[in-house]
């Protein structure tokens, strides 16, 4: 399986590494840490430095109970950034966002792939993501940031996750994007209790024999914290690797992380068995 970019293909054969580029004042685990441009620029050189295939740029946190961004304070906050990172760096530029307008500016401006939480659900944003014709990511999300962990049910998460995610890609397919360039993320820890939360881990194959890129989005979040016993996000690193190993074996494509350097050595161990089966 491959990916289509702008300017390059991405070889889908093993999983990649997606770094996460938060400029948020207020993101969960880092946030306020990268939102100067001089900051954003050595922490996308420390993340290519330690094996990053992709960088995620997001201007909006969308944790739980996150307050709404304006559209002008997004584009103020991930437009720069874009701009100075497609100056030096090579590596793909992926959009964390669900804004049409950032999506339009910040394609303009170099990036390579939308990363949509809402699924390119917003008014116009479907039809912006066919004009430009870029990779999307659709992710599954039961309510917005604001409501999403106020009670969380599901009759079947698997199921239910499953059919949004097949609908929303049958959408984009209709509207021109190809199928090709359609990646589904289940969305651990948008509107999941921790059951619903390793139940889709847990079903993670079933996703992978769907006909597109799978990412996986699970780092440091509190579905890890609530296993270990570790309320503090930078504290969950190595859980979160542990989990993103079990991702990689149950079919990712594409791991979006906050810690590259230790999920890169994972998926190091990782192809070494899979090469040592060939032996």
């Amino acid at each position: 399986m491959q990916l289509q970019l702008k300017h390059q293909t991405l070889d889908l054969s093993r999983p990649q590494i997606m770094g996460i580029l938060n400029v948020t004042p207020d993101s969960f685990s880092d946030g306020g840490t990268y939102t100067t441009i001089s900051a954003a620029v050595d922490h996308c050189a420390r993340m290519l430095k330690e094996g990053a295939d992709i960088i995620d740029i997001g201007g909006e946190s969308t944790r739980p109970y996150a307050p709404k961004v304006s559209p002008e304070e997004e584009l103020a906050r991930v437009i720069p950034v874009v701009e100075a990172l497609r100056q030096r760096f090579a590596v793909p530029l992926s959009l964390d966002t669900s804004t049409v307008q950032v999506m339009t500016a910040g394609i303009a401006a170099g990036a390579d792939m939308i990363n949509d939480i809402r699924a390119l659900s917003r008014p116009g944003a479907l039809e912006a993501a066919a004009a430009l014709q870029v990779p999307v990511c659709l992710m599954h999300m039961q309510g917005t940031p604001q409501s999403m962990q106020v009670k969380p049910h599901y009759d079947n998460v698997v199921a239910e996750v499953l059919a949004f995610l097949k609908a929303r890609a049958h959408a984009c397919e209709r509207a021109g994007i190809k199928r090709e360039n359609i990646i589904l993320d289940p969305g651990f820890g948008f509107g999941k209790s921790v059951r619903d939360n390793y139940a889709l881990l847990n079903a993670l194959p079933q996703f992978a024999t769907l006909p597109y890129a799978l990412l996986i989005g699970l780092s440091r979040k509190s579905m890890i914290g609530a296993v270990i016993h570790e309320n503090d996000p930078k504290a969950r690193v190595n859980a979160s690797a542990a989990a993103a190993m079990l991702c990689a074996e149950r079919g990712a494509h594409i791991l979006r992380v906050h810690d590259v350097k230790v999920t890169a050595q994972m998926l190091a161990v990782l192809q070494a068995v899979k090469e040592a089966a060939c032996y």
